[in-house]
This record gives C-alpha cells, sequence and structure tokens, in this order.
C-alpha cells in the first residue's frame, strides 16, 4: 500500500499505478507505532474506491485490537461499496511495540491463537447468516449480533490466516481460504528476522505443518492457497551485482549466499531469473500468491512478465 507521504491525490494515483501494472491486490498491515500512520480498513476503503478491479487485502489485521463483530461490519461493507473485491487477513498479533502503545498485555502464542480462533469462529458465523443471534465464548460475547450487511462476495470475502508458528498455521488449514506463511516471529523483530525465519528448510517445514492440519480437519491441502512475502527484492543487471547484494545481505540476516538464494523471502537477478525463480517456488512449495516488496514499483516488470505482456 502507498504510503500517506504525498498529497491524496497522489496517494489515490498510486494506487491506480499498482492497478495499471497488472498487480491483483494492493495489502496493507495493522499497526501503531514504527511510523504507521494509516488506519488500515480506511485505507482498504480508499484503496477499493481509486481502483475499478484491484482486490484489496488485510495484511493482516491483529486480532487483539478489535472485537470480531466490528471488523465483520468494516469489512462487509467495504465488500458491498467495493462490488465484492475485499479479502480479509487476520492474524494473532506479534508485534510487543504495538501491544504496549496500546497498553495491552501480549499474552502467550496459546492464548492469542485461541482468541483468534474464536474470533473466526464468530466471523464466519456473523457472514452466514443476517438472523440476530447470541454469541457466548470464552473470549467474546455478543448479543442480538446481525451479520449485516450481506456482502457480494459469496458465502463471504476469502479469508486469510497468517504467521509462522505450528499452532497458527495449523489453524489456518482448517479455517483460511488462503495462508500467509512467515517468519516465527515474537516481540520486535523485524524485516531481517523475518528473512532469517523464513529458509528454504523452514518453510518446508511450515508447508508440512499446514498439509497435516489439512488432512486432520478433512480438507485437501491443495485446495487452499499459500501467499508468501518476499521481503527483499531487487532487480540487477549483472552478476557481479547479484553477489554484492547477496554478499549484504549475509551479513545483515547471519545466513550464507546460498541459503538466502533459496529463501522464498528473497528475490535477486533478472526479470527473467526471478520469474522463474517464483514459478520453481511454486512448484516447490505451493507458492501461488506473492506479495512482492518493499518497492512496488521495483517489481513491476516482473509483474508484466509473469502476466505474460
Amino acid at each position: 500500500m502507498p504510503t500517506l507521504d504525498r498529497r491524496p491525490e497522489d496517494w489515490r494515483e498510486a494506487v491506480r499505478r499498482l492497478e495499471g501494472a497488472g498487480y491483483a491486490t494492493v495489502a496493507v498491515s495493522d499497526h501503531v507505532t514504527r511510523g504507521w500512520a494509516m488506519d488500515p480498513l480506511v485505507a482498504l476503503m480508499a484503496a477499493a474506491d481509486a481502483t475499478e478491479r484491484l482486490r484489496v487485502l488485510s495484511l493482516v489485521l491483529s486480532n487483539d485490537y478489535r472485537h470480531p463483530a466490528l471488523v465483520h461490519k468494516a469489512i462487509a461493507t467495504i465488500d458491498v461499496l467495493s462490488g465484492g473485491r475485499v479479502e480479509l487477513g487476520l492474524g494473532a498479533g506479534w508485534l510487543a511495540d504495538d501491544y504496549d502503545a496500546l497498553g495491552l498485555p501480549i499474552e502467550s502464542v496459546q492464548v492469542r491463537v485461541d482468541r483468534l480462533a474464536e474470533s473466526v469462529r464468530l466471523l464466519k458465523q456473523l457472514f452466514a447468516t443476517n438472523a440476530p443471534f447470541d454469541f457466548e465464548g470464552a473470549q467474546y460475547r455478543g448479543r442480538g449480533l446481525e451479520g449485516r450487511p450481506r456482502t457480494t462476495q459469496r458465502p463471504r470475502p476469502p479469508i486469510l490466516i497468517g504467521g509462522g508458528g505450528p499452532r497458527i498455521l495449523s489453524l489456518a488449514a482448517r479455517e483460511a481460504d488462503i495462508i500467509g506463511v512467515n517468519a516465527s516471529l515474537a516481540g520486535s523483530a523485524g524485516r531481517t528476522a523475518g528473512i532469517a525465519g523464513l529458509t528454504a528448510t523452514a518453510a518446508d517445514e511450515k508447508v508440512r505443518w499446514i498439509a497435516e492440519g489439512a488432512t486432520a480437519a478433512g480438507r485437501r491441502s491443495d485446495d487452499l492457497e499459500l501467499q508468501v512475502s518476499v521481503l527483499e527484492l531487487q532487480l540487477v543487471g549483472s552478476t557481479a551485482e547479484r553477489t554484492r547484494v547477496l554478499s549484504s545481505l549475509s551479513e545483515k540476516t547471519g545466513l550464507d549466499v546460498p541459503t538466502l538464494e533459496d529463501s522464498p523471502a528473497v528475490l535477486v537477478g533478472s526479470v527473467d531469473a526471478c520469474a522463474e525463480k517464483l514459478s520453481e517456488r511454486r512448484e516447490r512449495f505451493g507458492f501461488s500468491y506473492l506479495k512482492l516488496g518493499p518497492d512496488a514499483a521495483a517489481a513491476a516488470p516482473i509483474v508484466a512478465r509473469l502476466a505474460g505482456s
């Protein structure tokens, strides 16, 4: 998502350029610290309103910041007003800085994931019916809740659940339409830790957790869409430049260059080489929904190459 460091009309034009470049979706995260300015739900609506075809995705809303009934109301409204272009991404929450800023305790992984599971259960019930109902859970309660407005997408907008540990990926395998595969982050870990924590070996293990969770829930893992974020993307024109970029990243992450070359979070090379690498990763891991960042303009030639234009 373009940042709010420009005039509103320039921000809208930046979103439209993403649509024109062939991107399928624009994604927004959910933070209150580290200079983050935008409310994700408002930004999703504004991006949808500025475009005609571009889908909008929360990647991801932290479940602990909002009651699921309010999340449903916002997402359902965006879905109706956008003509059915919203996707709901949810996570259990992980950034300690945000919790501290909001005065919230950051509880154990088990507590946060169990809370998210209950939230998803309530959200699905709200998307499924507009008849008033009561909800009584361990974490959430509601009286006379109504699933309004009725969404344009039926039975509901796609739900993405993202995370890096076995507990949340197992939940995602049971409940999500799209599964965001991340590094296993904790505390205040950032981008470098995200790259270091998503080696090919780690990704293999996470995909295995998902497959096992899907099987246990009676779902086919092949029917689930897997999403991954490319955190380091650089197009380079020579082998020497590629070596320089990867060597510098090696110093920052503590990973050797061959490990970085195989990491789903890293993409460095020519347009054709990067497109080929993404296709290889789709075959190996099943990653078909790709967040290409952090510079969307730099990644646009790869998008065009994958689209065959």
